[in-house]
């Protein structure tokens, strides 16, 4: 019998929307924070094959899916804002927070900002504490040994990305998702049709770019800005899932982000599995998500 999956939407006081998931029925209850290019349609294989007796929230951060984006964002912390604003309007209490890819850069922001709300956090193939600066390259693609620093920079970097989402391009996009995040496996026909029509949704792809260039909670420099060194502030138990073949945030940077946080952290590393565990190791990812969740620290 398929599970009831209920969409929804909530105004925050910031007077933006957010638009969300929710199924299950439990007193466990955990946040699943999507990546770049996505939205909380594609935590869909995750919500359907969950058991009952977790209460499951997808969220879409503001400018993708459902939600508005009336006030665009300047850096990650503004979406970590607003998870705050949502649990708060919710009165959503002792969770486990999930961030996947970018979603994991704003899941630890929001861990360091705000204590006694998440009691742990997984980390899913995420983005570094580092952020995430992009090279400067000369006209034959070589790096200059320099990052992007400014909008203008940035979007023509991704210009062609820019593009396709300006023209409605499925099937650039499509090829992106081949290459880049379903490189171990691809969805069903089907699915990879729904989710590219959802990430057509997302209104602030030159915004997160620039926002994740300037993301950086560790205690070194990433080349663009300095760390604000919060990542001390991560205490709680963290899990670190991330796949040995991923494309997008390859596997020494989730070593990395396990070394900075500390004994707190668990790295864990799917084999044959790329930027989605969603889609090349569901099983094995909802089965670390419930001991994890179920454990006691």
């Amino acid at each position: 019998m398929p599970k009831d999956i209920f969409i929804k939407s909530v105004a925050l006081k910031n007077k933006e929307i957010m638009g969300y998931r929710e199924c299950g029925n439990g007193n466990r209850t955990i946040l699943l924070v999507h990546g770049n290019m996505t939205s909380s349609k594609h935590w869909d294989l995750v919500l359907e094959n969950m058991p009952d007796d977790y209460k499951i929230y997808a969220i879409d951060l503001r400018g993708f899916g459902m939600s508005s984006y009336n006030t665009p964002i300047d850096s990650i912390k503004d979406f970590s804002d607003d998870i705050k604003l949502f649990v708060e309007a919710l009165n959503i209490k002792n969770f486990t927070l999930v961030g996947w890819s970018l979603g994991g850069c704003v899941a630890m922001q929001f861990v360091v900002d705000n204590p006694g709300y998440a009691s742990k956090l997984i980390l899913m193939d995420s983005g570094s504490p580092k952020g995430f600066p992009m090279k400067k390259r000369d006209i034959f693609r070589r790096p200059t040994g320099k990052m992007l620093t400014t909008k203008s920079e940035i979007s023509y970097a991704i210009r062609y990305i820019l593009s396709a989402y300006r023209f409605n391009n499925r099937f650039l996009l499509k090829s992106m998702f081949t290459t880049g995040i379903y490189n171990v496996n691809k969805p069903s026909i089907s699915k990879f049709n729904e989710y590219i029509d959802d990430t057509l949704t997302q209104r602030n792809l030159l915004d997160v770019t620039y926002a994740l260039s300037y993301f950086n909670i560790s205690n070194e420099h990433n080349k663009v800005v300095e760390g604000t060194g919060e990542i001390e502030k991560l205490s709680i138990p963290t899990l670190i899932i991330h796949g040995d073949k991923d494309k997008i945030v390859p596997l020494p940077v989730a070593r990395k982000t396990k070394e900075m946080i500390g004994d707190n952290a668990k790295l864990v590393v799917l084999e044959n599995c790329g930027h989605s565990p969603i889609i090349d190791k569901l099983d094995e990812l909802i089965s670390l998500i419930i001991e994890f969740a179920n454990r006691a620290y």
